[in-house]
């Protein structure tokens, strides 16, 4: 035996995280969904963790509006990583571009930019911090809906920095 702990045959010390870099070429958003795939399998084969389908759909239009937006806006690479925290997801997407991102107030008839607004409406978590280089943002979304099967309220935990309408 290795030393590590075991539970039912799976490696408890085993960290369940990816990460992938990004150019902004074509094709760059729907391979940051693929990657969100692919690691919430991971959560579920190596943990054995529920992940709700209602989550799977949540990380991937995390991944994607975050990462669209650094394709879009920073002019240079973008990178995400994705990680299981207790009982959720932490997608963090870094971009070369300083500008911290403000949600507009909402209005239903502009067209596009409601990508923060979203992020925010459905993370248990979202934050925003400069970097030496660009910036990273942080959400946290559930792996599992709340037991009645009802998705679970937003709610910012203690000390997260949550970017607000202008």
């Amino acid at each position: 035996m290795d030393g590590a702990a075991h539970n039912g045959g799976r490696l408890r010390s085993e960290l369940v995280r990816i990460s992938a870099e990004y150019e902004g070429r074509p094709g760059d958003i729907a391979r940051g969904r693929e990657l969100a795939r692919r690691f919430l399998a991971r959560v579920r084969a190596v943990r054995g963790l529920p992940v709700s389908d209602r989550a799977t759909d949540l990380v991937q239009l995390v991944v994607s509006e975050l990462l669209t937006n650094a394709c879009k806006y920073a002019p240079g690479p973008a990178s995400v990583d994705l990680e299981l925290a207790e009982d959720r997801v932490e997608v963090t997407v870094w971009d070369s571009d300083p500008a911290l991102p403000v949600a507009e107030k909402a209005d239903p008839g502009r067209i596009g930019r409601h990508g923060l607004e979203i992020v925010m409406a459905v993370c248990q978590s979202f934050e925003v911090r400069r970097e030496p280089v660009g910036k990273r943002m942080r959400a946290a979304v559930r792996l599992a809906d709340d037991i009645d099967g009802t998705a679970p309220a937003a709610r910012p935990e203690s000390g997260t920095a949550v970017v607000r309408p202008a």
